[in-house]
């Protein structure tokens, strides 16, 4: 019998890798139509399903990438509101 390979799961990046969101314009810029769908945050996003999946959905596992993606979700919304009180351009 042959002996079978063993492969190792591609490596996900650290939670504190996703703690700066993206610059939300850049995700906005040539779209005509903000989206709801776009996510600065998409990174930490996809790290914490990569986590759940590698941990057999064992959520404590996984709480350092649910943090890193609420605080970057914080980030985010913070920048938001000071560029809209401050008058620039959200999009």
């Amino acid at each position: 019998m042959a002996k079978q390979e063993e492969t190792k799961p591609d490596a996900i990046s650290a939670p504190e890798d996703n703690l700066k969101p993206l610059d939300y314009k850049e995700q906005f810029a040539g779209r005509h139509v903000t989206s709801k769908f776009i996510d600065p945050c998409a990174a930490a996003s996809q790290a914490s399903m990569d986590c759940l999946n590698r941990n057999d959905y064992d959520r404590d596992a996984c709480l350092d990438y649910f943090q890193a993606y609420r605080d970057c979700k914080n980030t985010w919304i913070k920048q938001r509101k000071e560029d809209r009180r401050a008058g620039r351009s959200t999009s």
